[in-house]
């Protein structure tokens, strides 16, 4: 399905690529000076929601751009036209709950680079949209780039088909420690268990953690550690022309203090694959600069996603979906 749609006007933003025929974000403005206001922006997405979700689909990012949204809970009220389900946040990021499906990015320091990833990919049942608003834009960095994972992967085949499908055929053994209490202001990773988890009791964080595909092993000095295994390398999903995939979390993972990823057998990956992909992932990847009032919709069964470090202030929203 091409673009088609009176509704929106198609607009460009600096960094955008076409990817095997797909723009990437595809950026969709007011079609009129007029329509700049929210309830327009609102009944534009209520008549032609169908049309809206098959773009995100086709494109893997579309951004809403030009228009008043001013808060969280403008954003909320655009999340309500489409009815997704949310889904709980399960991870180690810091977030805080802002109103309603909304939450803040990770809070984790500007400083740091929050590595490439799909959202909640080690859990079984992971967000298929992720949905950012940007509230308040870094004077400077900041970006969220994003890479379509089904590049990666057709870039490894072409380098190292044999270890491609070596690691596939084993699958990945994650581990990664949380901790035994918030520190958000030194980690990017920063969330406690009990926050981790949703509760405070241990027997029913092992029993949440089990339903999310995860084993816990608790430590002396109050974190926990989980274990997840075995995990795919790559994925193909429904609707997305047979693409495999990139959809794991093993360059972000491996090597780092408080995680690792290692096939499931626990045989070491090749640092020199590792080392690749990294590059691999970093070449493919694309940017914006944020501005204020942006709404933007990943495809999260087909993109990898970070944060550039920023200068402060910077304000990004979110919500994750089914």
């Amino acid at each position: 399905m091409e673009f088609s749609s009176k509704a929106f006007k198609e607009g460009k933003c600096q960094g955008q690529k076409v990817v095997d025929g797909e723009i990437m974000p595809l950026v969709l403005q007011p079609p009129e000076p007029n329509k700049v206001d929210l309830e327009s922006l609102l009944f534009a997405l209520k008549e032609n929601k169908d049309w809206f979700e098959q773009m995100i689909i086709n494109n893997s990012a579309v951004l809403l751009r030009g228009y008043n949204v001013e808060k969280a809970e403008d954003f909320n009220e655009i999340l309500e036209i489409f009815g997704w389900e949310e889904i709980h946040y399960v991870g180690p990021a810091p977030r805080t709950h802002v109103y309603k499906r909304v939450l803040t990015a990770n809070e984790g320091p500007l400083s740091e680079f929050i590595y490439y990833h799909h959202e909640m990919v080690l859990i079984k049942e992971c967000p298929k949209k992720v949905i950012f608003f940007c509230e308040i834009p870094p004077p400077e960095g900041g970006e969220t780039p994003f890479v379509p994972s089904f590049r990666v992967t057709e870039r490894m085949l072409e380098e190292f088909p044999e270890a491609v499908e070596k690691i596939e055929e084993k699958g990945l053994k994650y581990t990664f420690t949380t901790l035994s209490k918030n520190d958000t202001a030194s980690s990017m990773r920063g969330r406690g268990w009990e926050d981790t988890f949703g509760t405070s009791d241990c027997a029913e964080a092992e029993r949440r953690a089990n339903a999310a595909g995860m084993d816990l092993e608790w430590l002396p000095n109050g974190a926990v550690q989980a274990t997840l295994s075995p995990r795919p390398l790559t994925k193909v999903f429904d609707g997305r022309k047979g693409r495999r995939m990139w959809f794991n979390t093993a360059v972000g993972m491996h090597g780092k203090e408080h995680s690792s990823a290692m096939m499931a057998d626990g045989t070491e990956l090749p640092e020199h694959v590792v080392k690749r992909c990294e590059e691999i992932i970093e070449e493919e990847s694309i940017q914006f600069k944020w501005e204020k009032g942006d709404v933007l919709f990943f495809d999260n069964m087909a993109l990898l996603h970070g944060r550039r470090p920023s200068l402060p202030p910077r304000r990004i929203l979110v919500a994750i979906t089914k």
